[in-house]
């Protein structure tokens, strides 16, 4: 279905189909909440993702830290923030590495008022802008 909130730029809501998408990756994330599950995951990380129905797109992102991939690719923020706190990152480090800027950068940002909503309303609005 399309729906209207699929023209605003680097939204992935959490509807019926993205959530279906990202099923087996945010019960991967929710694994990490056992100390058990954490050590497993530590030791092999390839390995451990192969109890999960991840698609190879979802493994590569998890391994390389793709925090903005996991999101493209079903992940839920709140899931996928479990696995930040398994490598000891902030929410300000994760914010950066999605933003493409520093965590120093994207808290600044932040306690600025966020990023300018100009250029940000919609897909159709950063192409009638970039040409």
């Amino acid at each position: 279905m399309n729906r209207e909130y699929r023209d605003i730029p680097g939204t992935y809501v959490m509807d019926g189909q993205h959530c279906r998408k990202g099923y087996h990756l945010n019960m991967f994330c929710m694994s990490l909440n056992k100390a058990e599950n954490r050590d497993e995951f530590r030791k092999d990380e390839a390995a451990y993702l192969e109890k999960f129905k991840l698609t190879d797109e979802q493994k590569t992102a998890v391994l390389e830290r793709d925090w903005l991939g996991m999101l493209r690719l079903g992940g839920n923020i709140y899931y996928t923030f479990k696995l930040a706190i398994f490598d000891g990152r902030s929410m300000q480090f994760v914010g950066g590495a999605m933003s493409d800027v520093t965590e120093e950068e994207f808290r600044q940002m932040m306690v600025s008022g966020g990023r300018p909503v100009e250029g940000n309303r919609s897909k159709k609005e950063q192409e009638q802008s970039n040409g």
